[in-house]
């Protein structure tokens, strides 16, 4: 693999555009990278737009595509591409398809995004905001600043990890993040569901058909619905582990075990699983204008509408925001209603900076 000296995302070599510079040869992901590097050959790199989206989920991606056909000069930052919808082995009902991988459906949105709808983007975290006349600048993990009189945040949410040895080894080696749409990955398997809540009790509801056993293992007593409680009580497959902690997962090349422990004890318990399901809520990436714009009792975004805020130039759209439903699909069209509505707050701002004779 390469690496676009431009956006910094990885390439294939054999798949690669290429340009020869100074006898060394350079590899880029789209035409619109290689072009932007040789015209920073001869002129100041790029520091300025209309509008910078941070974010590279669904809603980002969107955003972004959106800014290139209604010719906004637009830059995207994000530290990846895809967001959550990575992981999602099947994502059903997505306008077009019946159901579509999550890493096809972000092989789609990335193709649009470099390709036919190329905007500048930046492989890169936003790591600081600030406030300056005209607008805002953006400092990326490079310590680059880029300056913009419009934002768009669609930065997302992040599902809550357990912390534990083991976890971050087996991602998508036999751990999941809520549920998944294709069961068939636990069909006649041993599987352990951790959480106390409805969403990792509704889990075990649509798991306790396929899979042989299914451990619920929460670190405190169930705080799921009294009626999902009493349904799983009835299921002969769960076996319950309330006030327990998991100390770890286990395998080799993918997942075979899990280690837990009750609480104030030492004694461990290792059961043979073959899949973790951890549901143990999520909180929106919300840090980064945190101290600008208004924020919900949850830590989302408050938005109007239009996807503003209550801060003026910032717009935020997807599951960073306060909008109704965590799904691809609706941070899509909130990806493009914010976008939408970031064009129409320039043309404004132009016209009050500039109004006619």
């Amino acid at each position: 693999m390469k690496i676009d000296p431009i956006c910094k995302m990885e390439v294939k070599e054999e798949e690669a555009l290429t340009a020869v510079c100074d006898g060394v040869t350079h590899y880029f992901c789209s035409e619109g990278c290689k072009t932007k590097f040789l015209l920073e050959i001869t002129c100041q790199p790029r520091t300025e737009y209309d509008l910078i989206v941070i974010g590279g989920g669904p809603a980002g991606l969107t955003a972004a595509v959106y800014c290139s056909t209604l010719k906004v000069q637009a830059l995207l930052i994000s530290k990846d591409l895809g967001g959550q919808a990575v992981d999602s082995t099947k994502i059903e009902n997505y306008m077009g398809f019946d159901f579509i991988p999550g890493p096809e459906l972000v092989e789609k949105f990335k193709h649009q995004l470099i390709h036919p709808h190329y905007i500048d983007h930046l492989m890169n975290e936003a790591e600081k905001i600030e406030p300056v006349a005209g607008g805002f600048t953006v400092t990326s993990s490079e310590l680059t600043k880029y300056f913009a009189p419009a934002l768009l945040i669609a930065t997302g949410m992040t599902r809550r990890k357990l912390g534990v040895p083991g976890e971050e080894r087996f991602q998508r080696q036999g751990i999941f993040y809520g549920n998944i749409q294709d069961l068939s990955f636990a069909q006649g398997k041993d599987v352990a569901v951790i959480g106390g809540g409805n969403s990792a009790l509704q889990i075990v509801e649509n798991l306790h058909t396929v899979a042989e056993n299914i451990h619920l293992i929460s670190t405190s007593e169930f705080s799921a619905d009294p009626a999902i409680i009493e349904r799983i009580s009835c299921c002969k497959n769960v076996s319950r582990y309330e006030n327990h902690a998991v100390v770890e997962l286990t395998g080799e090349n993918v997942l075979y075990g899990i280690t837990i422990r009750k609480k104030g004890a030492k004694k461990t318990v290792n059961l043979p699983v073959k899949g973790v399901f951890i549901a143990i809520g999520l909180h929106p990436n919300s840090s980064l204008v945190a101290k600008l714009v208004e924020l919900n009792d949850r830590g989302e975004i408050v938005i109007r509408p239009d996807c503003s805020t209550s801060y003026p130039g910032i717009f935020a759209a997807g599951d960073v925001t306060n909008a109704f439903g965590k799904r691809i699909i609706i941070a899509s069209g909130e990806g493009a209603k914010a976008a939408l509505a970031a064009r129409q707050y320039l043309l404004n701002l132009r016209k009050t900076v500039c109004p006619p004779p």
